[in-house]
């Protein structure tokens, strides 16, 4: 009886994972908490849940994510709305399904008492950018800002540079920020883009018009999914946790710790007021286009709703 009941797990095991449907996300850095939802969706098996069979892979500096998707190597890859906007417009067939971040996490980084209290303050002054931002917030802040390009300097990750010029700032990341300060051993703050007007979404889901017209149930599922892995995130990121530090070893807790307080604390994900974790809207997109177009980025007549579809949250 003993060798039949294993015997009869097997096969249903078997036939169970002969069901699920594979997919590949590709995430655009190495594993950390704000990819949590990913990781629960893995850990708790949630994916299997919605018949799916889903591999993970870490990003890295070098990888050209979007690139790997469009050249069908990946079924997803975690985005912006201004990213997916721009790469549409070279002629590439990619779309965002969903956004998990619903504020644009990018900060400037400056030191505490040097009189950078708002985004103007820096007008003028020093800022260590990385070459990405050129094609993203840049524009916007030349025109909103009165920056200028003679103000940009190497973007150096390590945050080195900033602490020897108390005037400079440098892009971080609000999930980042505290815990970098903290490791650098400076007083700092942090200023939000979005508390000055930036309004993308960040960590979005995109995929491929061939994905979407092949597949629509399995984006969907995934979707789901994934958005689920967030709200058991929310509520207890142990299970995650845990993976993330397998995927990758280098990860210090405390700092997963403290960027598990900002995504909550600053509802990234879930900010309340009925907005569904995943959601995006028609509105939110069209300011985006707009921001984008007035700095020069997109050019006027773009088909911006051609980089985005509602479908799928709609059924959140």
């Amino acid at each position: 009886m003993k060798r039949l009941a294993i015997l009869f797990a097997w096969l249903y095991s078997s036939v169970v994972g002969a069901q699920l449907t594979p997919l590949t996300m590709q995430l655009n850095w190495l594993a950390q908490a704000d990819f949590g939802g990913y990781f629960t969706a893995k850990a708790d098996g949630i994916y299997e849940k919605y018949g799916l069979d889903v591999t993970l892979k870490q990003g890295g500096p070098q990888l050209n994510i979007h690139q790997l998707l469009a050249a069908g190597h990946v079924d997803f890859v975690m985005g912006t709305s201004v990213r997916t906007m721009v790469i549409r417009n070279q002629g590439v067939p990619i779309v965002a399904v969903g956004a998990f971040y619903q504020k644009d996490p990018v900060t400037f980084m400056v030191h505490a008492g040097s009189g950078n209290d708002q985004l103007g303050d820096l007008k003028g002054k020093p800022i260590f950018l990385p070459g990405i931002a050129r094609l993203n917030y840049w524009p916007w802040l030349r025109g909103k800002m009165g920056f200028s390009d003679e103000q940009i300097r190497p973007y150096d990750p390590s945050y080195r540079a900033l602490t020897f010029d108390k005037s400079a700032a440098s892009q971080g990341y609000l999930t980042e920020d505290g815990f970098a300060f903290k490791k650098l051993g400076i007083a700092g703050k942090s200023l939000w883009l979005a508390d000055f007007g930036w309004n993308p979404y960040s960590s979005t889901l995109d995929a491929t018009d061939k994905l979407i017209a092949e597949k629509p149930k399995a984006v969907e599922a995934f979707l789901k999914a994934t958005a689920e892995g967030y709200r058991r995130y929310l509520q207890d990121p142990s299970a995650a946790n845990a993976l993330i530090r397998k995927f990758n070893p280098q990860m210090d807790q405390e700092q997963i710790d403290y960027a598990y307080s900002v995504m909550k604390g600053k509802g990234l994900i879930d900010p309340g007021g009925g907005v569904k974790i995943g959601s995006m809207t028609d509105a939110r997109w069209e300011q985006t286009y707009n921001l984008l177009r007035d700095s020069g980025v997109l050019p006027a007549g773009f088909d911006y709703k051609a980089a985005y579809t509602l479908r799928f949250v709609n059924q959140l």
